[in-house]
């Protein structure tokens, strides 16, 4: 995929955000305590229309990172409908049919029993996910895919926020470094506050952004 084909996901990301209230601007307190300008909550990706499209920027993210695996693994709860969307866009906009699992919360003990949900996980694994907060979630599914005799290779997510955590680096810095994985994210705070440059309509949002960039950003 090309720098422009790929300007144009993040884009459009952003705008589809804004359109279905995911990414919204204010006053935000984080369970960290920081006070953020922005929010994002992948929940709101409710409608088929806006699933279809988060799909697409999630498989052209895949497909730009050249991270397309044997099997994708969503973690339950909101990675079960951003791995099924990926899953069904790498299949019709890029001829790729990568079969794909999620999991249960809790195990089922009764018909095919087990934890997993879909595809078999095996050879390598790439977890779909909305964001990378402490990790936690991240080091459960890399768990569960082990358990399972597959190798996790990696991680796609909808937003890396690029701000450090209690130390100098981020949570996806962290994932990184310490699981040693590669992370690829459909956009960054960055691109946001790239596009609110070349907006009018929320300009006024702009410099609250920067502000905390210079702040927390990595």
């Amino acid at each position: 995929m090309s720098n422009a084909a790929h300007t144009a996901t993040r884009k459009a990301f952003i705008e589809l955000a804004i359109r279905c209230q995911v990414l919204r601007f204010g006053e935000f307190e984080l369970k960290s305590g920081r006070v953020s300008p922005y929010f994002f909550n992948a929940g709101g990706f409710s409608g088929g229309q806006a699933l279809a499209e988060l799909g697409r920027c999630y498989a052209n993210t895949l497909v730009a990172f050249d991270l397309i695996p044997t099997v994708l693994f969503g973690p339950a709860y909101k990675g079960i409908p951003l791995v099924t969307a990926t899953a069904m866009a790498l299949a019709s906009h890029h001829s790729l049919d990568v079969p794909y699992s999620f999991n249960r919360k809790e195990p089922k003990n009764h018909g095919e029993g087990g934890l997993l949900v879909g595809a078999p996980l095996k050879d390598d694994v790439v977890i779909v996910d909305d964001v990378i907060t402490a990790g936690t979630a991240i080091r459960e599914a890399i768990t569960l895919i082990r358990d399972a005799g597959a190798q996790p290779s990696g991680v796609v997510i909808g937003l890396d926020r690029c701000e450090c955590g209690s130390g100098t680096r981020s949570a996806v810095e962290e994932v990184r470094d310490e699981l040693g994985l590669k992370v690829a994210s459909v956009i960054t705070m960055h691109d946001i506050i790239e596009w609110l440059e070349s907006t009018q309509d929320l300009s006024q949002y702009l410099e609250p952004m920067q502000r905390y960039r210079d702040r927390y950003g990595v």
